[in-house]
């Protein structure tokens, strides 16, 4: 389920045909881009004009924005990857759009999700990722010890403070690899522990634990497109 003006944007510049839109015109003729969009629905099928109430009832959202839709996420193909995402339990949906947000920003080949991460698919991390759920392959449900041999040849980096771990500018991002990225509360799972043939931390001032996942996670990816690019794209 996608709300708002700009996700249903999203939604259809993908060309993904929604199952069904629920709007309100006197809503969205209120601004621009509502106007634009408005334009954009009077030509899809299974668009149908809802009342306010109607709008809220259905909505997640405390301030509909006047048009909902409902959608099958598009399976984007993945290509020869070297620069993964792997989310291993992250828990808030939050965090994970977020997470989804960057890591489309900086151009990752694709993100893993394993089974313990919240739904990938549920509105709040939808409304968190910002349309980039369309620009990035993600697989959801993604065990660790399948992905070994999609990883071959490439080094499997984990965020870790724990003593010991190099700090994240030390890696030679240029060379294929993938990042693991690990539960916001409990850290990096056993079977991340396992395959992880890297530990990296941020090196924080004394007295800070630990940095929210999704800011840890945008830190590190930029640095790594940093590195990648020489500069980060305009």
């Amino acid at each position: 389920m996608l709300e708002g003006v700009r996700l249903v944007n999203d939604l259809l510049d993908a060309d993904v045909i929604p199952d069904y839109v629920l709007f309100d015109p006197t809503h969205l003729d209120t601004t621009p881009a509502g106007q634009a969009l408005l334009a954009r629905l009077y030509g899809i099928a299974h668009t149908y004009e809802a009342s306010s109430i109607a709008i809220k009832a259905a909505s997640d959202t405390s301030s509909p924005q006047g048009v909902i839709a409902v959608a099958q996420w598009p399976e984007l193909p993945i290509p020869a990857h070297d620069f993964v995402l792997i989310c291993d339990e992250i828990q808030d949906p939050g965090n994970l759009g977020t997470i989804i947000r960057s890591a489309a920003a900086v151009g990752v080949d694709a993100i893993y999700c394993t089974p313990g991460c919240v739904d990938v698919y549920s509105p709040k991390t939808v409304r968190a990722s910002m349309g980039s759920m369309f620009r990035v392959p993600i697989r959801p449900d993604t065990a660790l010890d399948t992905l070994l041999p999609l990883l071959a040849g490439t080094t499997i980096i984990a965020a870790d403070g724990a003593p010991g771990a190099l700090p994240y500018t030390s890696v030679d991002w240029q060379r294929p690899h993938a990042l693991i990225i690990g539960n916001e509360a409990h850290g990096l799972s056993a079977a991340a522990h396992s395959i992880a043939q890297q530990r990296i931390a941020i090196p924080m001032h004394h007295g800070v634990e630990s940095l929210n996942a999704a800011m840890a996670a945008t830190v590190i990816l930029f640095e790594a497109q940093r590195q990648r690019t020489g500069a980060l794209r305009p």
